[in-house]
């Protein structure tokens, strides 16, 4: 503890004797704190939420998105994908915005709400920003629009399919129930077998509805959607670089420990001189 406490006071002598090396460079680290907080670009950051679309008629045992979460995190990160996204938003592939939204790209998967997938970039401007954001969700329902076109027609041709087994079912109970009508005046035998065949086209009927009613409900937007936003694109007020707050505290923390540095190699190379052993 007392070589700690000498340390400290030795250190402390050399801070007040080389005062003017210490506060010339924490006041340099300052300036030049203050020259980067105003003359670096703004940057703004967007986050959007996206919903993955979903087929909810498909196949036992397969996944009713369009594509599977780890693919899509995949395709947002293809540099085509990425092309396309800035293309459609108005920039060069080379442009400096361009490079801004491949560096600030991120991607957060929320397997286990919808899934969802926290998508975070960043603009030179607020609008700049969000129109990114809406870009990149814009391009990926384009493609998922694409991938569950095929699934959706196979499922609405086998709802159209059971629409009208239903209705030649219904007009074949009618007609079976005017000829039990017709029976009832006929033999017991005759009545009987029309009254067998009106159940068995009874409990068709029943099954025939309770699949196309299954159908609906699993085309309806509870199980059936197309790849969207689910709440809408949020960019703070303030931009995301540069922080002044973190920005300024580096800088201080910064100039104080090469402050300290400088006045100590000042000091030592002092005592390196002829003579400078002497002073105090």
């Amino acid at each position: 503890m007392e070589h700690d406490e000498v340390y400290l006071i030795d250190m402390w002598r050399i801070l007040a004797r080389e005062w003017r090396w210490f506060v010339a460079t924490l006041v340099l680290v300052l300036l030049c704190t203050f020259a980067l907080t105003h003359a670096v670009r703004r940057q703004w950051e967007a986050t959007a939420w996206i919903q993955i679309a979903q087929v909810g008629e498909v196949p036992a045992g397969q996944d009713p998105k369009v594509e599977p979460l780890q693919r899509v995190l995949e395709r947002l990160q293809l540099v085509p994908f990425e092309n396309r996204v800035l293309e459609s938003a108005g920039f060069s592939a080379r442009s400096p915005e361009a490079g801004l939204y491949r560096r600030s790209l991120k991607l957060d998967p929320l397997p286990y709400a919808g899934p969802l997938i926290r998508l975070s970039v960043r603009g030179y401007s607020r609008q700049q920003a969000s129109a990114l954001a809406m870009a990149t969700v814009t391009a990926l329902h384009a493609v998922h629009q694409r991938l569950e076109a095929a699934p959706l027609r196979s499922a609405r041709a086998r709802l159209d399919a059971l629409q009208s087994a239903l209705q030649i079912a219904l007009a074949d109970r009618a007609r079976l129930q005017q000829v039990v009508a017709l029976k009832s005046k006929a033999g017991t035998g005759s009545r009987a077998i029309a009254s067998l065949t009106l159940a068995y086209k009874n409990t068709e009927i029943r099954g025939l509805e309770q699949a196309r009613l299954d159908l609906v409900d699993r085309l309806a937007p509870p199980y059936t959607y197309e790849t969207s936003l689910p709440w809408p694109v949020y960019v703070p007020d303030k931009p995301a670089f540069p922080n002044p707050v973190l920005m300024w505290g580096g800088g201080i923390l910064l100039g104080l420990g090469l402050g300290t540095f400088a006045a100590t190699a000042r000091n030592a190379a002092r005592r390196k001189s002829p003579g400078g052993g002497n002073q105090t």
